[in-house]
């Protein structure tokens, strides 16, 4: 009897561990093994070449998934699609083209609670692309205690599973930027390690240059090999409050004229907003190096919270608050709903702690706590929260008693 053989090897269907059948021919399990080897060894050469196709994602495209996740903010939403489509345009720009497209890396400042980590993560989701969020607060001079500046590619490549060429396309948000401002402009006999000095070892990374990253951390395990990693293509977001930023702002607007003109030129100025009016000259003032303010040249700011954007954040977004908690109780079997005057009462209540979108969030689990406790255990359908019943299970929390304080 004839025996199949592989078409590959030649070898007996008895002499390998498994054979396969095709249309035409077979192939053994060792020679596949074998072309496997071959294929990861040829795949990086080509993997440039394979980069996802950004060109059928324009920014308008970007904007609306955006606007399906974080409510407002038309204005750091435009910003943030132009720079990231313009960022992958230039990643897909031929080689041997003669205009080198500098990378346009991002900064919004924004108060705490207005959406910042949440725009720079649900765009990396959209895009497909390697995405890490990094604490600028943790980061020292090489030789102090805390991080390495190289620290921040790490997190970018353990999200890559260490594949170098996949993170050197991936966004890196860095969060708290604010908390590495210069302390202040007077000399001092101590070293500003985890101010200015970090600013100026951020440099090299946001303008584009061949990092050593240690994969482990760079001071825990001084014995490991470094990752080269090439920053050229990464884009970089940095988020920060910039607490007081507002008083920097309102003196460079009133300080623009004297005299009799003054008041008539100030005059249509938003007081309540003031953000709105940010230039890069009074990052500097807040305490940000020059250097470090034109490697980042897409300036945005983000409007305050107010009581209309909140109310639309509990329900409106695809992540919604009151969505997850409806979730949550119909794993359980209960229909849970929220009355409108319900609802009224968690943003009125969070526009008392002024913490922006989280400020609904630490009102929403005080008032569910003890729901979310008692009912998966009573045989009850369905479950409407009203206002009188927000009421009463707020009144019982810690959090009723430290807002009346």
């Amino acid at each position: 009897m004839k025996k199949n053989k592989c078409s590959f090897c030649g070898r007996d269907e008895d002499e390998v561990p498994v054979l396969l059948n095709g249309l035409n021919g077979f192939i053994c399990s060792d020679c596949v093994k074998q072309a496997q080897i071959v294929l990861d060894e040829i795949t990086p050469k080509n993997k440039k070449s394979k980069l996802k196709n950004f060109s059928n994602i324009k920014p308008v495209d970007i904007k609306k998934h955006l606007d399906e996740y974080v409510i407002g903010q038309d204005e750091a939403k435009k910003s943030l699609a132009v720079a990231v489509y313009n960022h992958y345009k230039r990643i897909s720009q031929p080689t041997d083209n003669d205009v080198d497209i500098e990378k346009s890396n991002i900064i919004l400042v924004g108060e705490t609670g207005t959406g910042k980590t949440l725009l720079a993560k649900t765009i990396a989701k959209f895009l497909e692309v390697p995405f890490a969020i990094v604490d600028a607060t943790v980061l020292t001079e090489a030789g102090y205690v805390g991080e390495d500046i190289e620290s921040l590619l790490v997190r970018l490549l353990q999200a890559t599973d260490y594949d170098v060429e996949k993170a050197e396309q991936g966004i890196v948000f860095i969060d708290e930027i604010d908390k590495i401002a210069r302390k202040g402009d007077n000399p001092s006999i101590t070293r500003d390690v985890s101010g200015e000095g970090v600013q100026q070892g951020l440099l090299k990374l946001l303008e584009g240059s061949v990092v050593n990253v240690p994969p482990q951390g760079g001071r825990k395990h001084p014995e490991q090999k470094m990752i080269a990693v090439n920053t050229k293509n990464i884009l970089f977001i940095c988020g920060g409050a910039f607490e007081g930023i507002q008083k920097i702002i309102a003196r460079r607007l009133n300080t623009h004229t004297v005299g009799y003109g003054m008041k008539e030129k100030n005059k249509d100025i938003d007081k309540n907003n003031f953000l709105q009016y940010i230039a890069p000259q009074d990052l500097r003032a807040f305490g940000l190096i020059p250097e470090i303010i034109g490697r980042l040249p897409v300036l945005t700011h983000l409007n305050p919270l107010d009581r209309d954007a909140l109310r639309k954040i509990l329900t409106e977004p695809k992540n919604a608050l009151i969505k997850q908690y409806i979730e949550l109780f119909k794993i359980d079997g209960i229909k849970l709903s929220f009355n409108d005057d319900a609802l009224d009462f968690i943003v009125d209540k969070a526009i008392e702690f002024k913490l922006g979108a989280r400020g609904l969030r630490s009102i929403c689990e005080a008032i569910m706590l003890d729901v979310m406790f008692e009912y998966p255990s009573k045989k009850v359908k369905t479950l409407t929260i009203d206002k009188s019943f927000a009421e009463s299970y707020f009144s019982k929390t810690e959090l009723n008693h430290t807002l009346k304080a």
